[in-house]
């Protein structure tokens, strides 16, 4: 009796040991190769909306919410919202990174220059702009065709109207793909949760 109760206590020991061993070198060598694996999201070449080279890696470690705009769309007064968001949580690791496109009525024929102009003086838009382009179709934005591609079957695989907004985690994936009409606002939740990752 004295005997099974010492070897109890040692053969449960040994079961623990190998059994707290075990996960943390498997959960080891995955941490390992996903900190190495970066998102291609990370290896687009663009250019911003002053046709500098924009190099997307960094954005590495924010929040990012990519939304296509135009400057004479009904849905044009969201850049205040989008600006409103830069604000509020730029400081914490987010940015807004904005797309302008004339993809969608014709909503959006300035060139970069005056695009620039219209967002800042008319909203004060301060998040990363980069230079105009297509976000559907053969010619588009290399990030916009995997966007697309990520976000197939959540609102179709097209982007449908300006400001479709996708949301991208810390690490370069994708969290939730917006409608044109969701406002700004009311991915602020979601903002936050990312943010608190």
């Amino acid at each position: 009796m004295a005997f099974a109760a010492r070897s109890r206590p040692v053969a449960v020991s040994r079961r623990a040991a190998t059994a707290t061993v075990r996960p943390m070198a498997l959960f080891g060598n995955k941490s390992a190769a996903t900190a190495t694996a970066d998102s291609p999201f990370y290896s687009f070449k663009l250019k911003d909306i002053d046709g500098k080279p924009f190099d997307m890696k960094t954005l590495k470690g924010k929040v990012v919410l990519v939304c296509h705009t135009a400057t004479a769309c009904g849905l044009t007064p969201q850049f205040a919202g989008l600006q409103a968001l830069q604000e509020q949580y730029g400081r914490r690791g987010f940015t807004v990174l904005g797309q302008p496109c004339d993809q969608f009525g014709r909503q959006n024929p300035e060139n970069d220059a005056a695009t620039k102009r219209h967002a800042v003086s008319n909203f004060g838009f301060t998040g990363q702009m980069l230079s105009k382009a297509d976000v559907n179709g053969p010619d588009a934005s290399p990030l916009f065709d995997w966007l697309r591609k990520e976000t197939s079957g959540l609102l179709g695989s097209d982007f449908k109207w300006n400001f479709s907004k996708v949301l991208i985690s810390k690490d370069g994936k994708v969290i939730k793909r917006y409608a044109p009409t969701q406002t700004p606002e009311s991915i602020a939740a979601d903002i936050e949760a990312a943010l608190s990752a």
